[in-house]
């Protein structure tokens, strides 16, 4: 009977994982659904410098003081506290209780740190749910956050609250753990509020209730906004290093204006298009995409800092870079359940990202500034997704608005976008 405990914990702790790794492997699937695409700008060195500086050292999140100064304190007091789940695993497995104990006053320093970090995060959780739902930031009031996203916001933080909380109230009625008489920084103020009542009990509860929250934490990830914690690595890792301005073109289009400008060139000669480029022009749905641009979506944090620089949101328009980020990993998920429920295959479903999730004029309310991309805090490019799908609309559907009609129509007929012939094109020189 004395290992029934740790096979319960054992059994326990590999469902979580189990579940876990089902998770990420739907993931890599949903992710690969999108093109593969060849990373020739920059070098790893420049990649690994990206993600150590923005993922690691949290460099664009300060630029907002207030809420980078908090989300620094809640990411580092996580990767603090992790240490302690390796102790609590080892002493689940193995019925022991607090193994690390055994390495003697550092052991109590450490928790002492660990005590510390976690009261950090339980007020800086406390001070993102008052701006959520007291202050309410401006941010998070747009439309796209109502229903799920706000629901899912808040849910997370009730989580590291009760999973702080937990953690303080595991040490404080530890009795073995206050009679060392160190380490117990917090946990001892916390201590006497439990006298007279059955801390063995509370303790133990306390214990299996933080270590089954952790493991439910991990796998509700995939299905949250917090998905960031795992993929804001490889994201920054593959971030555009390019400059912003600098825009892709197609390898075939480039081709044809090659030849059209080479004046020994044969006229009615085909320019040779690259194998490796689809027939299909732009993206309409997410298959379209490229794997970068699928990774950006899953890996949005939904702060909403790239909506609130959009020079079109400011204006009124119906552009929210956060929503088409939000709507592209919708689809994404919503084509990824399709292919489960068929075993492996996706059946057409009558729907795609352009006009179900995303709108044309959401598109063409954009005006390519690039302002989105510069204030993501992990190198997110929804910018990139935008181009594709205008692209479709452009050279699929010859649906651009009338003014880039006219625009396009005067640049090939008069090689400038105003409707004046070639002829004249410099008759102000002579005014």
């Amino acid at each position: 009977m004395t290992l029934l405990p740790n096979i319960i914990f054992g059994l326990i702790l590999l469902s979580g994982i189990g579940f876990f790794v089902k998770n990420i492997n739907k993931l890599r699937r949903n992710i690969k659904l999108g093109k593969s695409i060849n990373i020739e700008e920059g070098s790893s060195k420049q990649r690994w410098a990206n993600m150590a500086r923005i993922a690691l050292g949290q460099s664009k999140m300060v630029r907002r003081p207030i809420s980078g100064i908090l989300h620094i304190i809640v990411y580092v007091g996580f990767i603090v506290l992790n240490i302690e789940v390796l102790e609590i695993v080892i002493d689940g497995l193995f019925g022991t209780h607090r193994i690390f104990s055994s390495i003697g006053s550092l052991y109590g320093v450490l928790i002492g740190i660990f005590e510390v970090f976690a009261l950090l995060v339980f007020v800086a959780v406390v001070v993102f749910w008052l701006r959520r739902n007291v202050l309410r930031i401006k941010r998070f009031m747009s439309s796209e956050m109502k229903g799920w996203p706000k629901l899912d916001g808040n849910l997370i933080l009730y989580f590291e609250l009760v999973l702080m909380a937990l953690f303080i109230i595991m040490n404080a009625t530890d009795t073995q753990f206050q009679s060392m008489n160190s380490g117990n920084i917090v946990s001892g103020v916390v201590a006497p509020w439990f006298e007279g009542l059955p801390i063995h009990a509370i303790e133990r509860a306390a214990w299996w209730l933080h270590i089954v929250g952790i493991l439910i934490f991990l796998n509700y990830l995939y299905y949250s906004k917090h998905l960031h914690i795992l993929l804001a690595f490889p994201n920054t890792y593959y971030g555009r290093l390019a400059p912003n301005g600098q825009m892709d073109n197609l390898d075939s289009v480039t081709n044809e204006v090659k030849l059209m400008m080479d004046p020994d060139a044969d006229p009615y000669a085909l320019a040779d298009e690259p194998a490796d480029e689809p027939g299909k022009f732009g993206a309409s749905d997410v298959f379209d995409l490229n794997r970068i641009q699928l990774l950006n979506a899953y890996t949005c944090t939904e702060c909403g800092r790239c909506t609130s620089e959009c020079p079109a949101n400011q204006t009124g328009k119906k552009l929210s870079p956060r929503k088409i980020m939000m709507d592209t990993r919708d689809r994404l998920q919503e084509v990824g359940q399709i292919i489960d429920v068929n075993k492996g295959t996706f059946k057409a479903d009558g729907k795609q990202l352009l006009g179900d999730y995303i709108s044309n004029e959401e598109l063409w309310a954009c005006t390519s500034c690039n302002a989105c991309v510069e204030a993501c805090p992990i190198s997110i490019n929804p910018l990139s997704i935008i181009l594709d799908m205008r692209r479709y609309l452009v050279m699929e559907q010859s649906a651009a608005p009338i003014e880039l009609n006219t625009m396009m129509t005067n640049i090939e007929n008069n090689g400038a976008p105003w409707p004046y012939n070639q002829m004249d094109r410099l008759n102000w020189n002579n005014e």
